[in-house]
């Protein structure tokens, strides 16, 4: 039996990390843990002169760090310093590692609890369009270093086939593309191929098309906005999902018209979280007991919320992912590769 002040202790513990979250979230906007990357050691009066903000504020917001052993300090000098490797967790947006902007999405998980009490309560669900746009960008920026250092050197090339054909100049539609860092690497990879980008969210299809202008890709890259069982267009050689199948309400019709809409050689790449229903009694690793956190918050009720026949949740695992795609009339099935946060599926007519 597990003693009281033990579990005690782990749950004071789970609330420093909840409140340093907002923490993080505040280094990444202000730019603190970039500046303590290019010019450390600082101290608080360097750091504020380097980031404009308050010393005062710089001081505090280094003790919390230093609490949580994020950077270290030199106490003679009252200098702080972000090591290397906290440094490519935390201040470099190109590294395999970095997850500071995730933290950021906080604003708007947090901001629609009272929504989810009454979803509790209710049964009801909260819709994607419910939450901050910080909920878009913040995501993405979670995903988008995974995305940047996988999809286009390893996950693509281990699908049968497929970048042969885009390469020749095949099409793709990347739906739920959200703001569209996937269907920008593709672009740039395959500059022959034809690529659009959908996604129900308004809000993030305009960020898209402002990022696509931004590099240069804002005259071949088309992005529109659509939901996963009407988006238009025929023949595609690939369709992919990125982790965005778990938060539809009628997965199945979104199946079928993946499968309706590819060439009848073409690939649906399906790529879901790599966290299943074994994992909820034990051996779960930090992203598979982060992803069924961010289910219970955010995406079992974005999928409640458009009242489809399912709710998945993000860790059904690939046993209920390859049902629905049998369901829709695929006949082939295969893991293709997979990281510790993401498993990738090739699934074909």
């Amino acid at each position: 039996m597990t003693d009281p002040t033990d579990f005690h202790q782990q749950v004071i513990g789970d609330a420093a990390a909840a409140v340093r979250g907002l923490t993080v979230a505040l280094g990444e906007r202000l730019g603190l843990y970039r500046a303590l990357a290019a010019h450390g050691p600082l101290t608080p009066a360097e750091l504020a002169g380097h980031t404009g903000i308050a010393e005062r504020y710089a001081q505090e917001w280094l003790h919390a760090q230093l609490s949580a052993d994020y950077v270290e300090r030199d106490p003679l000098a009252d200098a702080y310093r972000l090591p290397e490797a906290h440094a490519a967790v935390l201040a470099d947006p190109g590294s395999l590692t970095y997850s500071a902007g995730f933290f950021t999405a906080l604003k708007a998980l947090y901001a629609t609890e009272d929504l989810l009490v009454e979803a509790y309560r209710t049964g009801e669900g909260v819709g994607w369009a419910e939450h901050d746009a910080a909920l878009d960008t913040g995501m993405g920026s979670f995903f988008q270093p995974i995305y940047r250092h996988k999809l286009i050197p390893e996950w693509l090339p281990a699908l049968h086939g497929v970048t042969d054909k885009l390469r020749a100049g095949g099409k793709v539609a990347d739906v739920g593309c959200g703001v569209g860092h996937t269907t920008l690497l593709m672009a740039e990879a395959f500059p022959q191929a034809v690529i659009h980008g959908y996604d129900y969210s308004e809000e993030a299809i305009g960020i898209a098309r402002r990022l696509a202008e931004d590099a240069g890709h804002g005259d071949r890259v088309v992005f529109e906005v659509a939901s996963a069982d009407d988006f238009p267009g025929q023949d595609y050689d690939l369709v992919t999902f990125f982790n965005c199948l778990h938060d539809m309400g009628d997965p199945v019709a979104a199946a079928r018209h993946v499968r309706g809409s590819l060439d009848p050689d073409g690939t649906w790449m399906l790529v879901e979280t790599n966290a299943g229903p074994e994992h909820v009694t034990g051996g779960a690793g930090p992203a598979a007991r982060m992803f069924m956190s961010l289910s219970a918050v955010m995406c079992l009720p974005v999928a409640v919320a458009q009242r489809g026949p399912h709710a998945l949740g993000n860790h059904s695992g690939e046993q209920a992912f390859g049902g629905i795609a049998k369901e829709a009339g695929f006949s082939r099935w295969r893991r293709a590769t997979e990281t510790p946060v993401n498993a990738v599926y090739e699934v074909r007519p």
